[in-house]
């Protein structure tokens, strides 16, 4: 599995990018970021790029769960990116486990995921 995290809008928007199969250790990868992030924040946003995406290995699934339940309340938009129509799912599976305002994009229109989850960050918060 390949994980990816990069940060954006000093931290309050968190970019993943995910292939392969999820494990349970790539949680150990990024959870203290968003950690970190929500700390900071409060509420972070989050774009996750789904490429080659193959989803959980049973271990990763727990984690996932964990994750979820966890920062129920701290994800103020989730935007999902993928190119496959299983991952399409995932938006409306996700809703349940999050406060957040979900919302799936092909992979062709990528920068529109990337210009909604900008929208309403203050201009000083994007310029880093």
């Amino acid at each position: 599995m390949s994980v990816q995290l990069h940060e954006d809008a000093a931290g309050k928007i968190l970019m993943l990018t995910l292939s392969g199969k999820l494990a349970k250790e790539d949680y150990a990868h990024f959870t203290p970021e968003v950690d970190r992030a929500v700390k900071e924040h409060g509420k972070v946003r989050m774009l996750v790029r789904m490429n080659d995406f193959h989803g959980w290995t049973p271990g990763a699934v727990w984690e996932d769960l964990k994750f979820d339940l966890f920062h129920f309340s701290h994800i103020e938009r989730l935007a999902l990116v993928g190119d496959e129509r299983w991952e399409a799912g995932m938006a409306v599976f996700c809703k349940p486990f999050t406060t957040a305002i979900v919302r799936y994009f092909d992979e062709g229109k990528a920068d529109e995921a990337s210009t909604w989850i900008h929208d309403g960050i203050a201009p000083a918060a994007q310029a880093t």
